[in-house]
């Protein structure tokens, strides 16, 4: 990818995000993060000097070379993908920004241990499985408030930032959006508790995932052709 396609790809998904920011609200913001799973470091750095600045990636072992190559740009790093019990050492010792994919109480509570064990800290989404698919992770709408607390009250060192949910696996954008309610409305009660981001909406729904009130978007091959 050179960087006029970098450019190119970059405004085209910022216009398509206002537009559907300022359907909402003119006060709505709508952070974008690059998923780069399947792009270069090099593709990583041509976006970034379109503007990107937040990227993520789905292997710890991703995370850590492509953040070791790129160590001299002043980058944000999110971890998208499923957290295995025995990358979780390494996924602290990288640092990201947020992890966005804590998906159990259980989880959880190992990465508290091993937290506390390094006296380290690590910002989190509770991962919410609202559109009901056994192909996905993350905690049943029905419990997700209460999983949510009980990490708050149990697990010290995890920071929960707010929630994050993938959107239902169909055609029917009905479907689809019913998902995102379900998530939007659990963040709003969550919101008392320190709750800021709603992580919802990829490349194929995430001006859907807008207008369902979803401020952090996470896009790959929009930004990555």
């Amino acid at each position: 990818m050179n960087k006029d396609q970098a450019i190119h790809n970059l405004d085209s998904v910022i216009a398509r995000v206002e537009e559907a920011r300022l359907k909402l609200s003119h006060h709505h913001i709508v952070k974008i993060i690059g998923i780069s799973k399947y792009s270069t470091a090099n593709d990583i750095k041509t976006l970034y000097e379109a503007g990107q600045r937040a990227f993520g990636e789905n292997k710890v072992q991703d995370l850590k070379q492509k953040s070791q190559e790129l160590e001299e740009l002043p980058l944000e790093w999110h971890f998208v993908g499923r957290v295995q019990s025995n990358k979780i050492n390494n996924l602290i010792d990288l640092n990201p920004t947020l992890v966005q994919s804590l998906d159990s109480l259980e989880l959880a509570l190992e990465l508290q241990k091993k937290l506390e064990a390094k006296n380290k800290t690590l910002s989190c989404l509770l991962q919410i499985n609202s559109a009901y698919e056994e192909s996905k992770t993350g905690v049943m709408p029905e419990v997700a408030i209460q999983t949510y607390k009980e990490i708050q009250t149990n697990c010290p060192n995890i920071k929960l930032k707010g929630v994050m949910s993938i959107g239902a696996h169909v055609e029917d954008s009905s479907v689809i959006k019913k998902s995102f309610e379900t998530t939007k409305k659990i963040f709003d009660e969550l919101q008392p508790l320190g709750a800021i981001y709603c992580s919802m909406g990829m490349s194929g729904d995430f001006e859907l995932a807008i207008s369902c009130g979803s401020n952090m978007i996470r896009v790959g091959s929009t930004l990555f052709k």
